[in-house]
């Protein structure tokens, strides 16, 4: 995130990233590393924070994540020092016959992977010179990479109708600029930091459910 000399965000470049509980963990450069449980739930509840600015009608997609994050949570105060990091509380429930985390961190990651996606797609617009105002498009398609597949009938017409009110790029970048005007830089540069991490932990997390065999495909 944008900072000044003494390590916090300046008034300058702080956007709303600044603002959120925690960032997702720098996962990217080493394959063995893990992902640190209290690290991750933080920057989770800062995807919340996000997608609450979208507006009330997400209330659906944020009561749903904010019940997964919940869940984990729980868990992970029952024994902090040996769920520090989230693959061995994971591990570790799945062999005491405890499903109750990795079903919620499955429907989590999905989340934001979805999240992801959309921001994605507007990282793309912008450098591809396109600054599309209208952004429900990424928000179907984030939807139909991620989620679709997961989704009964129910749910697919939930987020048809979530999709048609999404914010348009620049009230999304006013609001991520903490309400303030030409700042859409510090929000890009920001955006690019945060959607990276996620993105990261995000694939590190389904590598995980494959390899250890914990990836359930039923439709909600």
């Amino acid at each position: 995130m944008s900072v000044s000399n003494g390590g916090l965000p300046s008034e300058e470049s702080a956007t709303l990233f600044s603002t959120l509980p925690g960032q997702f963990p720098n996962v990217a450069e080493d394959r063995e590393q893990k992902i640190k449980t209290r690290e991750f739930l933080d920057a989770s509840s800062g995807v919340v924070i996000l997608v609450e600015k979208f507006g009330k009608v997400f209330a659906p997609v944020i009561y749903d994540m904010n019940g997964n994050i919940r869940k984990i949570s729980g868990k992970y105060e029952e024994d902090k020092e040996n769920y520090e990091f989230v693959e061995d509380m994971v591990l570790k429930k799945r062999d005491a016959g405890d499903l109750v985390v990795v079903d919620a961190l499955q429907w989590l990651r999905r989340a934001l992977h979805f999240i992801t996606r959309f921001f994605q797609s507007i990282i793309d617009d912008t450098d591809n010179n396109y600054n599309v105002q209208d952004l429900s498009p990424f928000v179907k398609n984030a939807y139909k990479e991620t989620l679709e597949r997961y989704h009964g009938w129910l749910g697919s017409q939930l987020f048809n109708i979530l999709s048609r009110f999404t914010p348009n790029r620049q009230h999304l970048f006013y609001t991520l600029a903490l309400e303030k005007h030409n700042k859409e830089e510090h929000v890009l540069r920001d955006l690019r930091m945060f959607t990276q991490r996620m993105s990261t932990c995000v694939q590190k997390l389904v590598d995980f459910y494959q390899l250890h065999d914990l990836e359930t495909n039923d439709r909600v």
